[in-house]
């Protein structure tokens, strides 16, 4: 045994026989051509790991409108009511202002088909009153102004009076100390005169003389009284013209008074009935526009999607929804959901590749010149809280060298490719495999300020422009 292992691992045959025996072991061709194709792969790929490739960020979502006002709405009554006629269906196309259905009232308060009439009757009513109130006032403010005349007046006509009597006063008393004069000088004269006609033993003058000056003094006795009592009359007269001026005043006072009292009472009757008319007013402009309301009407031109509300004799509450209704021509907008993750990376402006949901298309999405089927689109909005799933939303319009197709409807859905920068395949695949985000060559933030910087250009040549 020990010889034959020694002559099998120690084979004694020449070399230049051996290798002229592998040379005669000729493979087979299959293989020959087998190698040259993985050859030819392996290079083909190697190359292609030095091509472009254009980095992208994907989301899904749906075609919505743009504009709240294009967005399908839901068509609510103002009032409760009772359907009584249904006047499209489902389907249908209606432009603004058609009506969509007919309620009846189903309040007791306005069950009265003359509601209105009396409404107005009560407004008419109490513009009646007002105008009364209004004449009133007007009479009373003449009246105040008469009083104040004739109190004007009056007040001067006592105060001529009062004056006059004080003057009489005066005269009187000057009257009065004059024949106080006169009384003491003709008392004195009388005393002379008697002392000489009672003299002892003969009298010095003659009785005549004596019953002379005994009657003057009798005289200026009685015109010192006389005119004691015509200054005592004077004076009370001087005292009731003061107290008819006072009288005078407090008369036309107290008439003035009331005569503003009632204008006071007139105008806040005014003032009542007033507000009165414009709760009156109010409500009948309310019943008005209420009657209106009876007939619910498209609140802009578009399809009856569907409706909510069905049958006749239905009660229905206010604010509930009648149909659905969807603008005629939206102007549509792709919205899209992109992770948070990528959020950062996109900015307003950016390309966008989309897919429509029954439009079949072939999507490179690192190539997307071989692409078919798919449709250009630009970043309008970038909502700047999530909305779902810890998702943005985005919002994408139509590309203007990539029309949509006019077929769209709001709901479809849509698959998107947000385009980024250009990088070699191979940096693409190394991304890939470690699960890093894509990267850009500047800050989005940048992109920002260059066209925050090509605005003030094109504004400072408007000015220059403009000052030529």
């Amino acid at each position: 045994m020990a010889d034959i292992a020694k002559k099998n691992l120690h084979d004694d045959t020449p070399l230049e026989q051996r290798i002229y025996s592998l040379k005669t072991i000729n493979p087979p061709k299959s293989a020959k051509v087998l190698a040259y194709w993985v050859v030819g792969i392996m290079i083909f790929s190697f190359i292609c790991l030095f091509l472009p490739w254009q980095q992208n960020i994907e989301g899904v979502g749906q075609i919505t409108a743009l504009t709240p006002q294009d967005r399908p709405q839901e068509v609510q009554t103002a009032i409760p009511g009772r359907i009584s006629e249904w006047r499209v269906r489902e389907g249908d196309f209606v432009t603004q202002g058609d009506t969509l259905v007919v309620l009846t009232e189903i309040k007791d308060d306005y069950f009265d088909p003359e509601f209105l009439t009396r409404l107005r009757e009560q407004v008419s009513a109490k513009q009646e009153g007002i105008g009364a109130t209004k004449t009133k006032l007007e009479a009373l403010d003449r009246q105040i102004n008469a009083l104040e005349s004739g109190l004007a007046f009056k007040l001067t006509q006592s105060r001529n009076k009062y004056q006059q009597a004080a003057m009489k006063v005066l005269s009187d008393s000057a009257d009065y100390g004059a024949q106080q004069v006169s009384l003491s000088i003709a008392q004195r004269q009388f005393k002379s005169f008697d002392s000489l006609f009672h003299a002892k033993p003969v009298p010095l003058i003659s009785q005549t003389d004596w019953e002379r000056r005994n009657k003057a003094l009798q005289e200026a006795q009685a015109k010192l009284i006389s005119s004691q009592n015509k200054f005592y009359i004077a004076k009370n007269e001087y005292i009731n013209a003061y107290i008819e001026l006072s009288a005078v005043e407090a008369e036309y006072t107290d008439k003035i008074s009331k005569a503003q009292s009632d204008r006071s009472s007139s105008l806040g009757y005014l003032a009542d009935s007033k507000g009165e008319l414009s709760k009156i007013q109010n409500k009948y402009a309310n019943m008005v526009i209420r009657n209106n309301q009876y007939y619910i009407t498209a609140p802009q031109t578009g399809y009856i999607v569907k409706t909510l509300k069905s049958g006749i004799g239905e009660t229905i509450k206010d604010t509930d929804a009648i149909c659905t209704i969807q603008p005629a021509s939206p102007a549509v907008a792709a919205e899209v959901y992109i992770r948070a993750m990528d959020v950062p990376l996109i900015r307003k402006g950016r390309k966008v590749r989309l897919e429509f949901d029954g439009w079949p298309a072939l999507q490179v999405t690192g190539w997307p010149s071989v692409a078919v089927g798919t449709f250009g689109g630009v970043i309008q909005v970038i909502d700047y809280v999530d909305s779902k799933e810890g998702k943005y939303r985005v919002l994408v319009v139509p590309d203007k060298d990539s029309p949509w197709p006019r077929q769209l409807r709001v709901g479809s859905g849509v698959y998107a490719w947000v385009m980024l920068d250009d990088v070699p395949v191979w940096y693409e695949v190394w991304r890939q495999l470690n699960g890093f985000p894509p990267s850009l060559y500047e800050d989005p933030s940048k992109d920002k300020e260059k066209e925050g910087e090509k605005k003030m250009k094109s504004g400072n040549k408007m000015k220059v422009k403009v000052k030529k």
